[in-house]
């Protein structure tokens, strides 16, 4: 029987927040100000690692810019 690895795409506010390496209370902020991409379904705020990586590049751009 082979066992077969799923690899997660979405992410919880919490790990998204560990996956920024920002805190909970700032991805929160984020959210509230909709500065950063995030779906709401039934409640919670879930976040595709796709679009945070987009954004982080995003950002990455938008600072060597200035």
């Amino acid at each position: 029987m082979a066992i077969t690895q799923i690899q997660k795409t979405i992410l919880t506010m919490k790990e998204a927040s560990e996956y920024l390496g920002i805190s909970y209370w700032l991805v929160n902020q984020l959210v509230k100000r909709k500065q950063i991409p995030f779906s709401k379904v039934g409640g919670k705020f879930l976040f595709r690692i796709k679009a945070l990586d987009d954004y982080l590049s995003e950002k990455e751009k938008s600072s060597m810019n200035k």
